[in-house]
């Protein structure tokens, strides 16, 4: 009878452990929905689709408060952890006070998928995701402090980056700041929307600088990063420490600084940090989207300290500078043959930003090859649905007349009139090419926007002025200057 009851006893406590680990599991599930949706809003449908939302929960450990995360893949579990970690661990640390560090990895029991090789069986580079988030190995606070890993991206060089006139200003910046000679400014604030190349220029100058000062330290990270960072130090009671090694550093790099707004103990003590590196002869460098006048929260000494420097601003890619950097990444899938119409394509289609634009070559060129299909423009519109319908404004053919007629100074009324004059003729023919280029609109429906002009006019007219384009440099220029003014 006895031992009856101890057998019903230690089901009955089986039973109630299970149900504690059912509601457990609820409970986390209920979490990461409301996680994953925040970060959907963060990320946009893309990135979180492919990302975010293959990850799988795993459980909490009770003793070290260790949340494990899982990908399908190793290569997925690698990238995730790399760009995603500070920003997932953060999440839950507000979500759930009894998680203090979050795992990401492949489920021990999960079988590995196949991963995609591109050439020389590379993985492919990503060029298409935020970058914006790595988590770098350089800021861990431990019981030794900050590590001494930097964290750069090795692909991230002045080498690999593509300069324009929208970006020659910040490129040539960064690369004195990161010569042997002192700059002669100091702190570099690197202004630039999501995707225009900030952290691609953070990277490179970390690379440069250690190549030319191979013992020196640096401190690369994000603004939310170092927010982790501050508030671990202060719990651990280690603020001392952090504040001793953070200053040791000869560079420092920070990342997204405008996520560092309304928190004053953070931007106290990064004032303090800026004004002691200063004073050394210590060089800094701050990224964020906007300037530092419109920072919104930060307190006027640190904004001050922000904008002593050096702000230079990386501007949107022009169409010229757009398939310039297409035509070098297609220097990685050689020799894959991508046709022009196709650089071309992208490079008018997607203008949004320049991270977006090598993200949809890859893309393309991944499921060419995953499906055995040549590059075509025809597969290039159906598989970038997504990211062409994002990107797409409409440039009507009115716009593209009011704005050649102002560049070249003539009426409006020249545009469908039957007047023969050069100075009307070669404007109405850029009109006509601009038309076709930046538009759907088939020949016949431009030669009707251009006074029932018959389609073989138009044909001539795109034809003669890609041809002047290439041999007349003035031409050229006026062309360049409309599309920017147009797609701007």
């Amino acid at each position: 009878m006895v031992q009856d009851n101890d057998k019903a006893r230690v089901a009955k406590r089986k039973v109630d452990e299970d149900l504690m680990e059912d509601s457990e599991a609820v409970n986390l599930a209920a979490d990461w929905a409301d996680i994953s949706q925040g970060l959907r809003k963060d990320l946009g449908h893309q990135l979180h689709s492919q990302w975010i939302k293959p990850i799988q929960l795993g459980g909490i450990c009770k003793e070290t408060g260790t949340l494990d995360l899982y990908l399908p893949t190793e290569f997925s579990a690698n990238w995730v952890n790399d760009r995603f970690h500070d920003r997932l661990q953060l999440a839950w640390k507000i979500m759930r006070s009894e998680v203090r560090k979050v795992r990401i990895s492949v489920h021990p029991g999960r079988r590995q998928l196949p991963e995609l090789m591109l050439d020389n069986g590379r993985r492919p580079a990503n060029d298409g995701l935020d970058t914006s988030v790595i988590a770098v190995a350089a800021g861990t606070i431990g019981d030794a402090g900050f590590t001494s890993s930097v964290g750069l991206d090795p692909s991230l060089t002045f080498a690999a980056f593509v300069t324009g006139e929208a970006n020659v200003l910040a490129k040539n910046a960064a690369e004195r700041m990161a010569a042997t000679e002192q700059p002669q400014f100091s702190p570099l604030y690197l202004k630039g929307a999501t995707g225009q190349g900030k952290t691609h220029l953070l990277h490179a100058i970390g690379h440069a600088y250690l190549s030319a000062h191979p013992r020196a330290r640096i401190f690369y990270c994000s603004a939310e990063r170092f927010m982790v960072e501050f508030v671990q130090a202060l719990k651990a009671n280690q603020m001392i420490e952090f504040k001793a090694r953070l200053r040791s550093f000869d560079l420092l790099l920070v990342d997204d600084i405008q996520f560092i707004i309304g928190k004053a103990s953070a931007q106290e003590e990064l004032l303090y940090t800026i004004d002691a590196l200063l004073a050394e002869g210590k060089r800094l460098v701050f990224a964020a989207d906007r300037a530092p006048q419109a920072l919104d929260g930060v307190e006027p000494r640190l904004l001050s300290r922000l904008s002593m420097g050096l702000v230079a601003d990386i501007q949107a890619a022009d169409i010229e500078l757009r398939r310039s950097i297409l035509e070098s990444k297609l220097t990685r899938f050689a020799p894959l043959d991508v046709p022009d119409d196709v650089i071309d394509f992208l490079a008018r289609t997607i203008t949004r930003n320049v991270r977006e634009l090598v993200g949809g070559l890859n893309k393309l060129i991944a499921y060419a090859q995953l499906t055995g299909q040549e590059v075509s423009l025809n597969l290039a519109e159906e598989q970038l649905t997504d990211i062409l319908s994002a990107n797409r404004r409409r440039i009507t053919i009115d716009e593209i007349q009011r704005t050649v007629c102002q560049f070249y100074r003539i009426d409006r009324s020249e545009m469908s009139s039957k007047r023969r004059a050069r100075a009307v003729v070669r404007p109405r023919q850029v009109a006509m090419y601009l038309a076709k280029v930046l538009t759907p609109r088939s020949y016949p429906e431009i030669g009707r926007k251009f006074g029932g002009r018959d389609h073989s006019t138009v044909i001539h007219a795109v034809r003669l002025i890609e041809d002047l384009r290439k041999r007349d440099a003035d031409m050229d220029g006026d062309v360049r200057s409309l599309l920017r003014q147009l797609e701007s």
